[in-house]
Formats: C-alpha cells, structure tokens, sequence
C-alpha cells in the first residue's frame, strides 16, 4: 500500500488493500462519533447537574443541550475548511488531522472542573471543547465516506459507502455501552463525581488505534487521478456557489438531510433524557434499549447499503423517511408505557432497523450529488450546514415543545411529521441527471479535462 506513484485506479489495489481502507473508514468515524455521542449522553444525565445548575431541571436540561447544539454549528465550519483542505491536500491527511482534534477535544472534556469548583469558566471550557468536537466532526465525516466511496468498485458504491455509516453504530455502543457500564457498577453519587469522566478519557485509546490504521491508508484512486490531471479546484466553495447544478443539489440534498439528523437525534439522544426525567424509565433500561437498537444497526447498514445498490437510492432515502414519520407516534406510546421490553423491541425496530433504510443509503447518495473535484467541499456541505437544524437543534427543540405542552407527545409527533414532509420531497425532486453516478461520472469528468486547469 506504500508504494509509489499513488495508483489512480480502483484495480490497482488487492483485496487486503480495500479491506484495510474499509476498516480504517470504519475505526475512523467509530472513534469520531464515539466522542460526539458521549457529549450528547452526559448532557442530559450529567452536564446539565454539574455545568449548567439550575432550580429547574428541565432549565438546566435545555441549557445543556444548548451547549450540545453549538457542536452542530461549529460543524458547517470544520466541514468548509476541512473540505476545502480535502479537495486541494487530499483526503488522507485531512481525516488523521480531524481525528487528532476530536480525541484530544474530548479528552479534555474528561478532565474539566465543575461549576461548583470554577465557576463560570467551567461551562465556557467546556463549550471549547464542544466548539473543538464539532469542527473535527465537520471534517470527518465527508473525508471517511469520499474514502470510501472513491475506492469502491463498480456497482457498490453503496455497499462503500455504508461502512463509515457502521462507525455510527459502533460509536454509539461504545459509548451508551460505557456509560450504562459505569452506572451499574458504581453508585449514581461516584458516577456523578468522577465515573463519567473515565467515558471521556477512554477516548486516547480509540484515538491511538484509530491512528494506527488510518496513517496505512493510501489516497483515493479518485483523488489521485484529478491530482495528476491538475484538475484541482483553486477555492472549491466557490465552484460550489458558481455552478447551478451544485447549487441546486446542495438545497435539496440539505432538505433531505433533515429527517435522518431529526430521527437520530430524537431515538438516541433525547429519548434518553426523556425517558429518565418525564417518564421514570431506569436510566440502565433506556441506556441498554438504544445500545441493542445500535448493535442491530451495524448489521443492518451493510445491507441497506447493499440494497442501495440495486434500487434507485433517491426512492429507497424517501421510502425511510415516511416510514420514520409514520413510526414516531406508535413508538413514544410504547416507550411511555415504562415496560422494559417494549421499549426494547421499539427502540430496536425504529433505530436499528428503520434508520438504516435513510442513513445507509445517504452518504453514497450525497456523494454523488458533486464532482470529484468538490466533492468532499460539497458533501461537508449539505451535512453539517443542515445538521445544526436537524441534528444539533433537536433535542433543544424536542424539549422545548415538550415543556410547552405540558409533556405532551403530539407536538412533538407535529414537528417530526412536518420534517418528514420536507426531506422527503426534496430526496424525490433530485434528478439523476444532475448525479455524479458510475454511469455518468467519467463523461462529465472528461468535460472538464478539456477546459483549462483551474488547479495547480
């Protein structure tokens, strides 16, 4: 894998080869999504206790998931300057680059005074370190699926494409996985004081090994075939911004974009807090109940990645975002009634199974709504832009309706079916002729090859 020049065709590579990039790929965004994740975990069981006190829970709650949302709009930044270095630098140094910035984020976070020993300074560093998760998560994640992506072989692009999705998965096991460990085996007043900060600096461990695999990795066949053809772009935002055909993609891809972030956030981060705090769920059972929907997941997006593959992914992306929509009422019903095992098989089915319908699928999807040379501009984009909204906003959002309605389950069930409506028009109005598939990729790079260079 080290040899030189760098190959610029897929079958230049051994089976070994692509085994190690797929694994890296997944290392990769298990390591960044682990330490997103515990952030969004410990901000509604212990950062809302020991940064943000407050006489009302549910304040203190709102005010945690503030701080957890700020990750989301630092994202767009670290996607726009990580994309840019990705499209111009390659995507290989990018991704160790975003991944040394995550692990050592939230290391930090593990090692933060609390309120009651510094003060305001307390909740401000700890928004740093947030500030820090999001703007690596920015750029990794569009690196990991070009990766990927480029170094899949003909008609798999979406099988590729879902195994930086797993990292997902894993990182969310890992990291609900630890923190219900760390519950059950200490009382709530040490994990409280002192045990979810072991959750925290566990993440120099994955960071190291996540290292290890990553530096093995070569550039992208892709990548290294526009770097040879000098057909770089000089400021891929702005190639972005110019083209209509971009522009278009980008509004419609962030429109789709917004039930996945919504659906995820809703069945693993904030059914967690509402589970413990309105509805007098252990928070052992919750924790456990979206750890096996995750552990389900991992199998399942392999396979709707596959199926992407043989389906048009635009109908298969919109086909799961109506069927969340649809699941979202019948689902908090059976979460509300307390039983265990209820709340087990819905988690299960809507997280583990339904999810993956859109979340397989999505990053072949909005991999091929760009060019290769803005792709990873383009990608970083359409995900994080409209993640501060769909993502990062929604637990904030989710509380707030349910404090307004008195904890009510039906504006929330209003709002999700209102995104459903969105994201799944904007998946069906995207035309494949504007895509970047296997079928029309070449044709249009060879377009572009005979215009004049606009990188060195």
């Amino acid at each position: 894998m080290n040899s030189n020049p760098q190959p610029t065709d897929v079958s230049s590579f051994t089976k070994k080869d692509i085994r190690v990039v797929m694994m890296s790929c997944i290392v990769g965004t298990t390591v960044e999504w682990y330490d997103f994740f515990l952030y969004g975990m410990a901000a509604g069981l212990v950062f809302n206790k020991l940064y943000f006190p407050s006489d009302d829970p549910l304040i203190g709650t709102i005010l945690a998931f503030a701080s957890f949302a700020v990750g989301f709009v630092a994202r767009p930044v670290g996607g726009l300057v990580f994309g840019h270095i990705g499209d111009r630098v390659g995507r290989k140094k990018t991704l160790v680059t975003t991944m040394m910035i995550m692990g050592i984020a939230t290391f930090l976070i593990g090692v933060i005074p609390t309120h009651a020993m510094i003060g305001f300074a307390a909740p401000l560093l700890l928004v740093i370190c947030r500030i820090a998760q999001g703007v690596a998560v920015g750029g990794e994640w569009g690196g990991a699926v070009l990766m990927a992506v480029e170094y899949a072989s003909k008609g798999k692009r979406g099988l590729y494409g879902s195994f930086p999705q797993i990292g997902l998965a894993v990182g969310l096991v890992l990291g609900t996985g630890v923190f219900a460990f760390l519950g059950g085996v200490m009382s709530d007043a040490s994990f409280l004081s002192w045990g979810w900060r072991v959750a925290f600096m566990f993440s120099a461990v994955l960071v190291g090994v996540g290292l290890f695999i990553r530096l093995k990795v070569m550039e992208t066949p892709a990548f290294a075939k526009l770097e040879k053809a000098e057909a770089r772009a000089v400021i891929p935002a702005v190639e972005l911004a110019k083209d209509r055909q971009s522009r278009c993609n980008i509004i419609l891809g962030m429109g789709a974009r917004w039930a996945e972030g919504v659906a995820f956030n809703l069945w693993a981060v904030f059914i967690i807090t509402y589970a413990t705090s309105s509805l007098d769920v252990s928070q052992g059972t919750i924790l456990t109940a979206v750890m096996v929907g995750a552990i389900i997941m991992v199998g399942v997006i392999p396979l709707m990645g596959r199926l992407s593959d043989h389906f048009d992914r635009r109908r298969m992306y919109a086909l799961g975002v109506v069927a969340l929509g649809i699941l979202t009422y019948p689902t908090l019903l059976l979460i509300g009634t307390g039983n265990p095992l209820l709340i087990f098989i819905s988690i299960g089915i809507v997280l583990g199974v339904v999810y993956p319908v859109v979340y397989a699928p999505e990053a072949s999807l909005f991999a091929e709504l760009f060019p290769t040379w803005t792709r990873y501009s383009g990608i970083s984009v359409v995900y994080q832009i409209s993640g501060i909204v769909a993502s990062g906003m929604t637990p904030l959002i989710l509380s707030y309706l349910l404090r307004e309605s008195d904890g009510r389950i039906g504006s929330i069930v209003a709002y999700v079916l209102a995104v459903t409506v969105v994201s799944g028009v904007s998946a069906l109005l995207i035309r494949r002729t504007d895509m970047f598939t296997e079928d029309t990729e070449d044709d249009k790079h060879r377009e572009r090859s005979h215009k004049a260079p606009v990188g060195p």
